[in-house]
């Protein structure tokens, strides 16, 4: 049975942010990445709440959320008891927020009202999913709390918030929202409902990521980024993820590369692997044919062929390094963990969703063709 269901009130545009006018007399407590206080972002936001509120700021936030970071925000959450959680920033601010909720929950015996998301990024779609992805430090992992009752009750799509970013931050979480597009598109709980998120998500960054990159004071390419980015978060919450991000999980963890570059040099890889499938190679055809990205009169091997070239390009636009070696990892130091990556990606939440069950040697392969 197919189902779709989106428990998140989603508002978009300029003016998202006043619907926090709506709470009174509520206890909040705002998690947030540790660069927003004091900046005139979150001044911003924090206007839009009623002077009647008890506001309780939480901003140490790292990349990755470390479980000791999540503690302390939970001894803080525990504190204030909260009835209002407010997750702002990029995803690893939003997954701590829903991280925090999830342990403080438990620990305090009492939920919260409301759980808001404003991302500043385009690309986790944390804003709408039911994962929060945890690091354990002390054991060099990465792994997800998936429960849907993490899923934000709303998520405000504020485009000028996203404007500050630096270019490779537009870059990476551009191509995490492709990844998220197009592992979605082929996963195994995929269905029309999903299809149609995925391919919109798919043809809007193919078509104008590289442009929001180089102009980023576009408010509606901006905003458009943003959706597509809520679209694709839409899509694998319901559809499920693939290898992709089952190892870039493992590069994540172990090298400490940016989840969306780390994606994107997988990408045109996995696109290839799944594609053996002639299904699989049929589904991104049709995106492909949608997106514009290549003539129907080309067979479905050639049209997945330019979406590997496109990716390439794209990457090569923004100036994103499509190895490991590039990005500054020794090739002896990949190769010395890879059975380690290999065996973390099987255990991963993302690796059930691939259409294709991958052995060892395959999984293995496709780390080694980023290597250099």
């Amino acid at each position: 049975m197919n189902q779709l269901i989106i428990p998140t009130k989603i508002y978009s545009g300029t003016d998202s942010l006043t619907v926090l006018n709506q709470f009174h007399n509520e206890t909040v407590l705002v998690v947030c990445d540790a660069f927003l206080p004091g900046t005139d972002s979150l001044k911003m936001i924090l206007a839009q709440l009623n002077g009647s509120n008890a506001v309780t700021l939480f901003s140490d936030v790292k990349p990755d959320p470390p479980l000791v970071n999540i503690m302390a925000g939970v001894k803080v959450f525990e504190s204030v008891k909260p009835s209002i959680v407010l997750g702002i920033g990029g995803g690893s601010a939003i997954d701590t927020a829903k991280a925090i909720r999830f342990f403080g929950e438990k620990l305090t015996h009492q939920e919260i009202l409301s759980f808001i998301a404003i991302p500043t990024t385009s690309g986790t779609g944390s804003e709408v999913t039911n994962t929060a992805v945890v690091s354990d430090t002390e054991n060099g992992v990465k792994f997800p709390i998936i429960k849907n009752h993490l899923i934000p009750d709303i998520a405000l799509l504020e485009p000028t918030l996203v404007m500050s970013a630096p270019k490779s931050v537009t870059a990476f979480s551009g191509l995490d929202v492709l990844t998220h597009a197009l592992e979605s598109l082929v996963a195994k709980d995929a269905d029309l409902f999903t299809d149609a998120l995925a391919e919109k998500a798919m043809a809007v960054i193919s078509n104008q990521l590289v442009a929001a990159y180089e102009h980023g004071q576009d408010v509606a390419l901006r905003q458009v980024i943003h959706e597509a980015s809520c679209s694709a978060g839409l899509a694998f919450n319901s559809a499920g993820l693939g290898i992709c991000h089952a190892l870039a999980h493992q590069l994540g963890a172990k090298f400490h590369v940016p989840h969306g570059l780390a994606n994107a040099m997988l990408l045109p890889y996995v696109v290839g692997f799944n594609a053996q499938d002639q299904t699989v190679r049929a589904k991104y055809a049709q995106a492909i044919k949608k997106a514009n990205l290549g003539p129907a009169t080309l067979s479905d091997s050639l049209l997945v062929k330019r979406l590997q070239k496109h990716i390439f390009q794209m990457m090569k636009a923004m100036h994103c390094p499509k190895t490991l070696t590039e990005f500054g990892i020794e090739e002896s130091a990949v190769r010395d963990n890879l059975a380690w990556i290999v065996e973390h990606a099987k255990q991963d939440g993302t690796f059930a969703g691939n259409p294709i069950v991958p052995t060892d040697q395959e999984l293995a392969q496709l780390v080694e063709q980023i290597i250099k």
